[in-house]
């Protein structure tokens, strides 16, 4: 795959972002403030993108005009790719504030944060230390 140039902005200045392909579904991106590594995944019209601890999900729409009914926490706590649990920090009742690591996985050799998106209460975790998770399943979910 060959290098990209995309450009990024956000409050009305662009940012040129360099994307080059590392293989094994690891991707670099460099940008003017940085460099940063991104994971992603694609299984049936569906990529799972993993970056900076949060898992953002790019559905091929059929009909353009309708938002999925999936939630953000549902995106957020869910695994980007196949991976093992290797550390749930977290039980039901617990208080947790946005960027906290909830879970810890394993894949290809990396391990993958899975971050509190947002402040909270844990209602309930789905998977224990271990388990083989897939991607788009939630791995807990938040009040």
């Amino acid at each position: 795959m060959s290098d990209e140039k995309r450009e990024a902005g956000g409050q009305g200045a662009a940012e040129e972002t360099k994307v080059v392909s590392l293989g094994d579904g690891r991707f670099q991106l460099t940008t003017n403030s940085g460099r940063t590594i991104a994971y992603a995944v694609s299984a049936a019209g569906t990529t799972w993108v993993f970056l900076d601890g949060r898992t953002y999900v790019i559905e091929a729409r059929t009909n353009p005009g309708r938002r999925s009914a999936r939630g953000d926490d549902d995106v957020a706590l869910a695994a980007p790719m196949p991976a093992t649990v290797v550390a749930v920090n977290v039980a039901p009742g617990q208080a947790v504030v946005r960027g906290d690591v909830l879970i810890m996985l394993e894949a290809m050799k990396m391990e993958l944060a899975v971050k509190a998106p947002r402040d909270g209460t844990v209602r309930t975790v789905a998977c224990r230390p271990g388990e083989l998770v897939q991607p788009g399943v939630p791995l807990l979910e938040l009040d």
